[in-house]
């Protein structure tokens, strides 16, 4: 009679359930939901098994078992990326810190608290309003992604152009290494230079380096003037792309400052019911919070109305946080109609005019609809290009989505995109991350030496090369 010996596989799955018991999923329903993000990519075959960790010593013990047996690690949170950073690739172990959702402290005085990776961004802010304080990375999916994933891709959004994105609010990390062991990055205090800044390395490190398990966050003070929220309807987009490089060359940092191409407004009209691009072919939407908000906003619309922009001002704040809330829409409106590849260029604020431009003759060479709008205040653009939905096989089979099934006329006009932001100065992504989606165009923009440089850091981090192996690098 002939035994066949277990695989390596197969032993890593027995010592999981044997220390970890029910926190181990085989659940074929789960597998598949973690194939895929919001970016639409759907990663080949099939992850091995599922770890709904609960504890950091969950996710010890989950790497320990990973690391002894080679077993490939994907760290994931909610499954809100964008760029397929933190997909469940075919035999690897994916490890969850969804369920890992605790604020363990909240410290006024000191203006900081420290969480669970799991838990959703903008409840950390719900619960910290009661003190004056904010937690201020504003990602678009702040309702649903986890700081953890924010930490991950250092997350940007709609406010970052004033506060910063999620690197400038980040004190300290606790990281589980590859090898299951406890790193713990960073201070409690507001300054900290002791030694190279491993918390700075680790956030935008999208699981290539560890599992973030635990961050201590820096507060701010939620401000305390009004809110005024205006918004401009111009001609064309490169019309609203020079107002608000105006806006910025005036010394002027509006908190919000968002803008969107005539494409985008239709989308977002067909969806939400809204009759935004009847009034124009391009929208600006600002908000300001100083203490002096009106007096600010008065000057903004000034420099707006001299452009030759008709500018509305909302009536209150509860008008205002409505328009925010239509422009958070944006990318459900795409989805709706197909998948969505969302690109991520970031320019020099005094070239996002020259970007849309560019934006707008890659369309017409390509002949292919795309629909773009920016974090106007930073020089972060998200042009967008929309694949007709695939059959329900593609999805559910086990090859799942590759590069491939995005029509080849997409990935060359996003090439052109990439090229175009980098002879501006900018960079190929802005927040959402390298990913899968965007390591073929890694090196154009870091050069070989650098990229090196990096592949090194991760050897020290990751000798067995088991965290994240598909992503990035």
């Amino acid at each position: 009679m002939f035994t066949t010996e277990p695989t390596s596989s197969q032993l890593a799955l027995e010592h999981l359930r044997s220390e970890l018991g029910e926190a181990v999923s085989l659940d074929p329903v789960l597998l598949q939901s973690v194939r895929t993000d919001k970016s639409g990519w759907v990663a080949p075959g099939s992850p091995l098994a599922v770890v709904l960790a609960r504890s950091t010593q969950d996710v010890q013990s989950a790497m320990r078992i990973a690391s002894r047996f080679r077993i490939p690690v994907v760290p994931r949170g909610a499954g809100t990326g964008l760029a397929g950073g933190g997909v469940g690739t075919d035999g690897a172990l994916v490890i969850s810190t969804e369920r890992m959702n605790e604020i363990l402290e909240i410290n006024p005085a000191d203006e900081l608290a420290v969480v669970q990776a799991g838990v959703i961004n903008q409840r950390l802010s719900d619960a910290t309003a009661p003190h004056g304080l904010v937690f201020s990375p504003d990602p678009a999916s702040k309702a649903i992604s986890t700081i953890g994933g924010n930490i991950a891709t250092n997350a940007g959004g709609l406010l970052c152009a004033k506060y910063g994105v999620t690197r400038e609010a980040i004190l300290g990390l606790v990281v589980v290494l590859a090898d299951g062991s406890l790193l713990r990055t960073g201070r409690r205090s507001v300054k900290g230079v002791t030694g190279l800044d491993l918390t700075a390395l680790l956030t935008g490190s999208e699981g290539t380096l560890g599992v973030i398990v635990e961050a201590t966050v820096r507060l701010r003070p939620i401000p305390a003037g009004d809110i005024v929220t205006l918004g401009a309807f111009f001609t064309d987009v490169r019309a609203g792309a020079a107002a608000a490089a105006a806006i910025t060359a005036a010394l002027i940092r509006p908190a919000v400052m968002e803008l969107m191409d005539h494409a985008s407004l239709v989308a977002i009209d067909a969806y939400t019911g809204t009759r935004l691009s009847e009034g124009g072919g391009a929208y600006l939407l600002v908000q300001t919070d100083a203490r002096g908000a009106a007096d600010e906003a008065s000057a903004i619309s000034t420099i707006l109305t001299g452009l030759g922009a008709d500018v509305r001002l909302a009536r209150d704040a509860e008008e205002g946080e409505a328009l925010l809330a239509v422009r958070r829409n944006f990318h459900p409106a795409l989805a709706s109609v197909g998948e969505v590849l969302i690109e991520d260029i970031c320019v020099p604020r005094s070239h996002l005019a020259e970007m849309f431009a560019a934006i707008d003759e890659i369309s017409r060479r390509h002949g292919i609809a795309i629909p773009t709008i920016a974090h106007a205040g930073d020089g972060n653009l998200h042009p967008n290009f929309v694949v007709p939905p695939r059959a329900p096989s593609s999805i559910s089979g086990s090859e799942g989505q590759s590069e491939q099934e995005v029509p080849a006329s997409v990935w060359a006009a996003a090439d052109e995109l990439f090229v175009a932001a980098m002879e501006l100065g900018g960079t190929l992504t802005g927040e959402h991350g390298v990913g899968v989606l965007k390591k073929r165009w890694l090196e154009n923009e870091l050069g070989p030496q650098s990229l090196e440089l990096q592949r090194g850091i991760k050897a020290v981090f990751d000798p067995l090369s088991i965290m994240n192996p598909g992503a990035v690098f």
